[in-house]
């Protein structure tokens, strides 16, 4: 990461709260640039500092008049698009709500760029579940964009539309498809990292719905945070315009091996509980980043392991904050 680079920048992001979101901006105040966040419900009280030293904007994502305002308000010159609705239960149980955010607050914000002078970089998160289901593994980036459920649709549409506008009105725009993110810092507790952290630290029974098999490619969060920074930073070459890039680690690994991590690392004598319930979700799922590595020179900061060491470590501190105590699988 170029600090120099960043200060006194003036840098929008939406969905600054999120996971990926909250790292982006630790890294981004840090080097001194001038943030914006919009966010729909406010700051939550459990993160630090960080969010002290930004402007914070409560707005909706669709909001086509509020963007609009706070890019030529601020001065942006740099956007991170990573506002979503990412968890596909909840997408499969109410999809228009996630179709309007994850979509719609897609064309919303590219929109509100294009009619504002002086933005310079634009990057937008996708994800790999951009690419729905196919049976050639690892994903590279000339793999089609395939979802074919709410959450991957919106997905792959939402990455379509970023691609159109970048087309079509020549704008510095870039996307982002990243694997399953982990580490310290997601507040959805129910999500797979931190339920599984915090029933083995209490000696709790998690529950798998699936049989535990399905295969992702789990990220280090503050490794997919630099990679985005790394990307907006490489934009001042034109010809990386509407490119979009895979980041992961390239270690698939079955969900049950995931969460055994870490319960073996904090010592709980419990294991999952596996259902075996069908899902409508993606069985196996894992990326190429040879583009990343040849066009960006890409490599991660982190290691696997330090990825695992440094999320048990934050949510270790977060829930002892909030009252569980590690009982080390007692």
């Amino acid at each position: 990461m170029k600090k120099d680079f960043w200060k006194g920048r003036n840098v929008f992001i939406t969905g600054g709260t999120g996971l990926l979101g909250y790292w982006i901006t630790k890294y981004l105040v840090g080097a001194g640039a001038q943030i914006t966040v919009l966010v729909h419900r406010g700051v939550p009280e459990v993160f630090d500092e960080t969010f002290s030293k930004v402007n914070v904007v409560k707005g909706d994502i669709t909001d086509y008049e509020k963007i609009l305002s706070v890019l030529r308000n601020n001065k942006i010159e740099t956007v991170f698009h990573l506002a979503a609705q990412t968890i596909s239960p909840i997408a499969n149980k109410n999809p228009i709500p996630t179709f309007k955010t994850n979509i719609e607050g897609t064309w919303v914000v590219l929109e509100a760029c294009r009619n504002t002078q002086g933005i310079g970089r634009i990057v937008v998160a996708s994800s790999d579940k951009a690419y729905g289901e196919e049976e050639v593994l690892p994903f590279t980036e000339k793999a089609r964009l395939n979802g074919i459920r709410p959450y991957t649709v919106s997905k792959s549409c939402a990455d379509l539309i970023a691609t159109a506008y970048q087309k079509t009105y020549d704008m510095p725009i870039c996307i982002t498809r990243c694997g399953n993110f982990y580490g310290g810092g997601d507040l959805l507790i129910e999500r797979l990292v931190p339920s599984a952290i915090k029933a083995a630290m209490n000696g709790e029974e998690l529950v798998i719905r699936s049989d535990g098999k399905f295969v992702r490619d789990f990220f280090y969060v503050e490794d997919g945070a630099l990679a985005t920074i790394l990307l907006a930073e490489s934009m001042d070459k034109k010809e990386i315009w509407g490119e979009d890039f895979n980041f992961s680690y390239e270690k698939p690994i079955a969900v049950i091996d995931f969460v055994n991590i870490f319960f073996n690392k904090i010592g709980s004598v419990k294991k999952p509980k596996v259902l075996n319930e069908p899902l409508n979700e993606i069985r196996e799922q894992y990326l190429s980043c040879e583009k990343a590595r040849k066009m960006l020179l890409w490599t991660p900061t982190f290691s696997f392991e330090e990825g695992i060491e440094k999320t048990v470590l934050w949510y270790k501190d977060f829930f002892a904050k909030s009252g569980v105590s590690d009982k080390k699988g007692a």
